[in-house]
């Protein structure tokens, strides 16, 4: 048990650290046409930003941007990890999700940040303890709520704070609570049932010169 939660903590950790090397690599580049943000941002409905879709929980408009994002996002994931046999594949899923609905409907743009995969995964922790009704989903979604629900909320807003794409947010929590909804309904629905037998359940547009950041 200590050796998973070790890894899982490795895993969390090497994960945040390759985002701030992102930026890191940026800071230079920045004063360049090279710049990481601009080029490989998310644009809404452009397909130049379709990279975006997968870049843009990487790359951060500023320190005080990552460093925002760096706690959550590390808390979660661990969350995550300790709770769910295939975090790995949850976490690529909500990514790619969320970066998809961002750029069908998405108003900011560039969009760049790690919140919207912060607002995924804690729709997914909170929409899986609702669905599953097990201690520790439920226990995770509670603490989820205790830990960020405040927070989280006010970002959803139009007015949360200029230059903050709440819409990325709105749609990356979309992200998670649907792959959560359809992901689990799934499993329920594979449950073997027959005659003699009871059922057997399974367990578990802002557009600026500047990017919108979350």
């Amino acid at each position: 048990m200590k050796l998973e939660i070790r890894r899982n903590l490795i895993s969390v950790l090497a994960f945040v650290g390759f985002i701030w090397l992102i930026f890191l690599i940026n800071v230079p580049l920045s004063l360049t046409d090279w710049n990481l943000v601009q080029n490989y941002g998310l644009k809404p409905r452009s397909v130049s930003g379709l990279i975006g879709i997968f870049t843009m929980p990487f790359l951060h408009d500023g320190f005080e941007h990552l460093l925002g994002n760096t706690i959550p996002l590390a808390v979660l994931l661990f969350m995550l990890s300790v709770t769910r046999d295939n975090a790995r594949r949850i976490l690529i899923s909500i990514t790619v999700l969320a970066g998809l609905f961002t750029w069908v409907i998405g108003l900011s743009s560039p969009v760049v940040g790690a919140s919207s995969l912060v607002y995924g995964l804690t729709a997914y922790l909170i929409t899986a303890g609702i669905h599953e009704r097990k201690l520790v989903s439920a226990g995770t979604a509670i603490l989820v709520v205790i830990l960020y629900g405040g927070t989280l909320a006010w970002g959803l807003l139009p007015s949360a704070a200029k230059r903050v794409a709440w819409d990325a947010h709105l749609l990356g929590a979309a992200a998670g609570a649907v792959f959560a909804h359809y992901t689990l309904r799934a499993k329920s629905s594979k449950s073997v049932s027959s005659p003699d037998t009871k059922p057997v359940t399974s367990t578990t547009e802002v557009v600026s010169e500047s990017p919108a950041v979350f």
